[in-house]
């Protein structure tokens, strides 16, 4: 009894999504739907299982694959445990064996290439560790064995929860329009101080005290002083990108580790810190050294800046 009202009720959510579908509800719309839906069934907040789709999507990069809908893929091991053999099954054997399929859609069976069942089954595995932001860290870190995965998808989840979206494609050039500035493509060149290595950014030239601006939204991941970087400013954004602000003369009032910063806002001024012990300025001309790096999932590394630069300064100065 307990399970065909469970089914009836699941199955009210599915034919709810089906009928946004048919209604040409735009993609964003549909996908916080079947969040929405698995939240009123499990407690599991719906902009945590944005967070984790939204992830998952940037480490296969699937953003423009239109025929992925929900881009979370659950491990075969994860999902049948030692089940024989790899089909849908009653998520009741496969529990038997160690495995977390579930049921989202009321079919009886747990099907990993199901999208409700997917969800279901991710919101199901959190719920084990409670409803609490610190119970979905802990469930998130038993899930991925990941400090950096975690803190992606719980900072992708503040903004997915403060703004009640989950798009953030606006986007603004580092240095505000009537500012005088200057760079060209110096990613990859050599640089010697600390030893022989490749400038993993892109410099550009201004005035001490011109503005920096974020170039996206995002969440503040690190602040504080380098000896590279002097006074320099870290920002990863939803698309698992990490956006580097250094040689900064100072930062806007107010920032701290953890705050969301929006696209164009000003958080600090250029300058000539760095090369040294804190404090350390003028071993170079003024300027923003401004680097992006991507995280797969397995490992971040640095890639060149200049295209979207070039494209943010036409499209958004």
């Amino acid at each position: 009894m307990k399970r065909s009202i469970f089914s009836t009720f699941i199955g009210f959510f599915l034919l709810s999504t089906i009928a946004y579908a048919e209604e040409n509800v735009d993609r964003e719309a549909e996908k916080i739907a079947i969040y929405k839906q698995i939240e009123a069934v499990t407690l599991i907040p719906w902009y945590y299982l944005a967070a984790i789709d939204r992830y998952e999507a940037n480490i296969r990069e699937t953003e423009a694959d239109e025929s992925s809908f929900i881009d979370i893929e659950i491990p075969d091991d994860k999902w049948y445990g030692a089940t024989p053999g790899r089909q849908p099954y009653p998520p009741e054997f496969i529990q038997m064996f160690g495995g977390i399929g579930e049921d989202g859609n009321g079919d009886q069976l747990a099907d990993p290439a199901n999208d409700i069942d997917i969800v279901y089954t991710i919101a199901k595995y959190l719920q084990r560790y409670g409803h609490t932001a610190q119970d979905i860290r802990t469930g998130l870190w038993n899930y991925y064995q990941r400090e950096l995965t975690v803190m992606s998808i719980m900072n992708y989840a503040t903004l997915f929860d403060t703004y009640q979206t989950i798009s953030f494609d606006e986007t603004a050039f580092p240095i505000p329009p009537g500012y005088n500035y200057s760079y060209r493509n110096t990613w990859g060149d050599a640089r010697g101080f600390g030893g022989r290595r490749i400038h993993e950014g892109t410099d550009i030239f201004a005035s001490y005290g011109t503005p920096v601006r974020t170039a996206t939204y995002g969440i503040i991941e690190l602040k504080g002083w380098n000896k590279y970087g002097g006074w320099r400013i870290g920002i990863r954004d939803i698309y698992n990108r990490y956006h580097y602000y250094a040689h900064l003369n100072g930062f806007a009032e107010g920032l701290e580790v953890g705050d969301i910063v929006e696209a164009g806002q000003t958080i600090g001024t250029v300058g000539s810190s760095g090369y040294g012990p804190p404090g350390t300025a003028g071993k170079f001309p003024p300027h923003l050294h401004y680097g992006l790096y991507k995280d797969n999932g397995k490992t971040e590394w640095s890639f060149d800046p200049y295209p979207h630069l070039k494209k943010w300064e036409r499209e958004n100065p």
